[in-house]
């Protein structure tokens, strides 16, 4: 598992380093010291796991996440910030306090699947991704094989999975450029289907669609868009 490690502390960075001397599944690939050089080295680095930390000049690790279109795993380092715990326990993520205990280490690496007793159905699926969205006080890690649908508000989007709606930061234009057309479908100007979510087809006036979803929710395809769904779904 390639790593990145992200802290503006040295000594921190180094005492991670040599903690994860005990662990070779894990490939240190680079450095970073702040948000800035660390999205710049995750686009070049592609690394599947970054150790980061919460707080740091400039720029929180909240909102590195949020600047990314799709995220790595993540493990938090953190000395003191209660806040970020307690908003990333919500979502099942890893957190590792400092200064950071071996043990702790190890635990944090079999959640996030760097260990060497990895379960082989934690790995993800081929092609699929993570989102990270923060929504006021609460944040996610969200794979992209979760969510159904994105809805458009403006330059928010929400977005639909489980049992949750949260609103992100980015246009649903920005959302389509990144997002695999085979797998999501825009199917009007206000949403973007997962086609795995998509219960039925139903035909409705002048040659459109709608598409019902397991959640019985019901989303219109344009007429414009209809013959493209058409071939895709080869129907």
């Amino acid at each position: 598992m390639r790593a990145l490690l992200v802290d503006d502390e040295r000594l921190a960075r180094a005492e991670l380093r040599r903690l994860l001397t005990a662990h070779p599944e894990v490939e240190i690939v680079g450095e970073a010291v702040n948000a800035v050089d660390a999205l710049a080295q995750i686009a070049a680095l592609r690394p599947e796991l970054v150790f980061l930390d919460v707080q740091m000049p400039g720029g929180s690790g909240f909102d590195l996440l949020a600047a990314l279109d799709t995220a790595p795993q993540v493990i938090f380092t953190t000395a003191f910030d209660q806040y970020a715990i307690r908003a990333f326990e919500v979502s099942a993520l890893d957190y590792l306090p400092k200064p950071i205990q071996a043990a702790r280490l190890a635990a944090a690496l079999r959640r996030a699947g760097g260990g060497s007793d990895r379960p082989a159905s934690t790995a993800a699926a081929p092609g699929w991704g993570k989102l990270f969205i923060k929504d006021g006080e609460r944040c996610w890690f969200v794979g992209l094989e979760q969510i159904r649908l994105f809805e458009s508000e403006g330059n928010y989007t929400r977005v639909y999975f489980d049992g949750e709606r949260p609103l992100m930061l980015r246009s649903l234009s920005q959302l389509e450029e990144k997002l695999d057309p085979a797998r999501f479908f825009r199917a009007n100007r206000r949403h973007i289907v997962n086609l795995d979510f998509v219960r039925q087809v139903r035909p409705v006036e002048a040659g459109g669609l709608a598409l019902l979803l397991r959640d019985e929710q019901m989303v219109e395809v344009s007429r414009r868009r209809a013959a493209q769904f058409r071939s895709l779904a080869g129907i």
